[in-house]
């Protein structure tokens, strides 16, 4: 896991060193346990080392084959790359490291691009290859890594951070279209877009090649969310055992390194299954107790820790905490913002930042996390919605009515009326246009309907294609960055097992209704971990997550939110002239949220 730089002359020039040096140091946070830059012709690859797997020098990048056909700049990890060298070994591939980086290397001297389909794990690479003049740009299935780029001329210039490109750019300006968008409905993870004007990231699962002998430049598409048609008629049972196996597999795999493991405990169902089914693998291999952080939050309502507290007792975890307070978010804010680097929808973000600010304190460069256990599995509220169209469509009004009762029974959130009023703003996507554009009264200029409304009501005709728009575009990309961006601030990695590919694959392909069976959500996932974890997890009827205490430190904090608000000359320029001061007190809270969030990132980064 590392950071990752490049510039790539499209003219033949070499590239500027001390450029290629600036951006590779830019992101020194990543990597602190070494630096690699390394020019060949016209293509320069930076890196940044945080040492996981073969701890020695040789595994510094940028890393080539023996004969210097190829050469690499990687961030992330292959956790099957262990069968993966057995198996080129026995193909006649010699290797000198115990590194993924050769790993790659060498598959990719063997397979070509098509081997990105046999890695399970997650990358974001530049791969050069002196035989044919290219240079390969690929990210992982889901976007777990990232990689961002900019045309600058004649240059190529791309990383894991934008930072790395901000100095490149003639001018830092707002990507106005990101950023009304962002205002107007909380999206704020576009596809191949950011909030700055110039600066475009590669899709997950996308391959983006660069030609050094026409300068053209060609993306494709290597991969999508698989069927498994055998899958797709499951009865409860197998759905359960296919579950347990696929996650018991992943937890394992992702246990693989030469340094601590440990893992963010919420309280909620995700994590609280992966804490579980590490634990004595970790403990069997290590021979010491696997470590979980817990955030725990002020509010009764958002605070989760006596959940956190009976899985760790019952796992015989190492149970770490973290209670940030009112004067901690004050003093931790702008570091967040400058972590994440574009604006972000919500306070929560800012207790897993916590959670890994506390696991590097002590000593935990590895940290397995839950997300992408919701999308997979209907864990969302949003679901319910989906999940009764379907059954209007399948079995009438009475089986949509059965479907609402049971949710009902076990839903300790949900009520009727929310369920309906989800079913009209997702399948209506002008009904939710017209709220926001109602919230939105304050802009000078209203954005049209965003695109991605639409796609998600086309989604709701079909649960799983709500599923695959949430994994792909509409949810999990944002939680991603948040994830990465965090994570990597103190130097942490963080592995997924949720988002194994084949384990997502699987879990969208299960029947809706085994997914939700009597009304009980993730219900595969909680029937195989009944016995494993107490019932009070594993049939919970509610949830919160890595919430933070929002209403207390909105309340504590008005004053100076309000301020950064009206401060900002962005803002003034988007907002009708005094409409933010007279309407600013009554705003939705999320609104309210949104405009610090874009004032607080103008700021820090000087956004013109």
């Amino acid at each position: 896991m590392c950071g990752i730089a490049g510039l790539i002359m499209l003219d033949g020039a070499p590239p500027d060193l001390e450029r290629l040096a600036a951006m590779t140091r830019a992101v020194a946070h990543r990597g602190p346990d070494g630096e690699g830059i390394d020019i060949v012709g016209a293509v320069g690859f930076g890196h940044r080392r945080l040492a996981i797997v073969d701890l020695s020098p040789a595994g510094g990048q940028p890393m080539a084959t023996a004969d210097g056909r190829l050469r690499i700049t990687f961030n992330g990890e292959i956790y099957n790359h262990v069968e993966l060298r057995d198996e080129l070994r026995a193909l006649g591939h010699d290797f000198r490291t115990r590194t993924d980086t050769e790993v790659i290397l060498e598959s990719w001297r063997r397979w070509g691009p098509s081997c990105l389909t046999r890695f399970n794990g997650m990358w974001a690479f530049a791969m050069h290859d002196r035989s044919s003049d290219e240079v390969f740009l690929a990210r992982d299935r889901f976007g777990v890594k990232p990689l961002y780029y900019a045309r600058i001329g004649q240059a190529l210039a791309f990383g894991s951070e934008i930072r790395q490109l901000l100095p490149l750019l003639p001018s830092v300006r707002a990507n106005r279209n990101v950023l009304d968008e962002f205002l107007l409905a909380g999206i704020d993870e576009p596809q191949r877009e950011t909030f700055f004007e110039g600066v475009s990231k590669l899709p997950a699962a996308h391959l983006l090649t660069v030609s050094l002998e026409d300068a053209s430049l060609a993306e494709t598409r290597w991969y999508s969310i698989g069927e498994r048609p055998e899958l797709s008629k499951a009865d409860a049972e197998t759905a359960w055992q296919e579950c347990r196996d696929r996650l018991e597999h992943a937890v394992r795999l992702r246990l693989r390194a030469d340094v601590p493991v440990g893992t963010c405990l919420s309280g909620g169902l995700d994590s609280s299954a992966i804490a579980a089914l590490a634990a004595g693998p970790y403990l069997a291999m290590r021979g010491e107790r696997f470590r979980a952080v817990t955030a725990v939050s002020e509010e009764s309502a958002t605070d989760e820790s006596p959940f956190a507290r009976a899985v760790a007792e019952r796992a015989g975890l190492d149970w770490i905490t973290v209670r940030p307070t009112p004067e901690d978010f004050a003093a931790s804010v702008d570091d967040v913002v400058r972590t994440q680097e574009e604006p972000f929808g919500g306070p929560s973000v800012l207790m897993q930042w916590f959670v890994m600010r506390t696991a590097r304190e002590h000593g935990i460069p590895v940290m397995l996390d839950g997300q992408g256990g919701d999308e997979t599995l209907l864990g969302y509220r949003r679901y319910f919605a989906a999940v009764m169209l379907e059954q209007l469509r399948e079995r009438g009004v009475p089986g949509m009515l059965r479907e609402l009762a049971a949710c009902r029974r076990n839903e300790a959130q949900l009520g009727t009326a929310s369920i309906l009023v989800s079913m009209a703003f997702q399948g209506f996507p002008q009904l939710l246009y017209l709220k926001h554009r109602l919230r939105a009264r304050w802009m000078r200029r209203v954005p049209r309907m965003p695109a991605s409304m639409r796609a998600e009501a086309r989604a709701m005709r079909n649960v799983r294609s709500l599923q695959r728009l949430d994994v792909e575009s509409a949810n999990l990309p944002a939680l991603l960055r948040f994830e990465d961006k965090n994570s990597m601030r103190f130097a942490i990695e963080t592995r997924l097992p949720f988002l194994d590919w084949r384990s997502v694959e699987s879990s969208i392909a299960m029947p809706t209704g085994v997914k939700l069976l009597d009304g009980w959500t993730k219900w595969p996932l909680r029937r195989s971990m009944q016995g494993v974890l107490p019932d009070e997890i594993t049939w919970r009827r509610w949830k919160v997550g890595f919430d933070a205490p929002t209403a207390t430190w909105l309340r504590i904090h008005a004053a100076r939110m309000r301020d950064t608000v009206l401060s900002s000359t962005l803002l003034r320029d988007i907002a009708r002239p005094g409409s933010l001061e007279r309407a600013y007190g009554s705003m939705h809270h999320g609104t309210r949220w949104r405009l610090f969030s874009v004032a607080a990132w103008e700021r820090e980064f000087s956004v013109g």
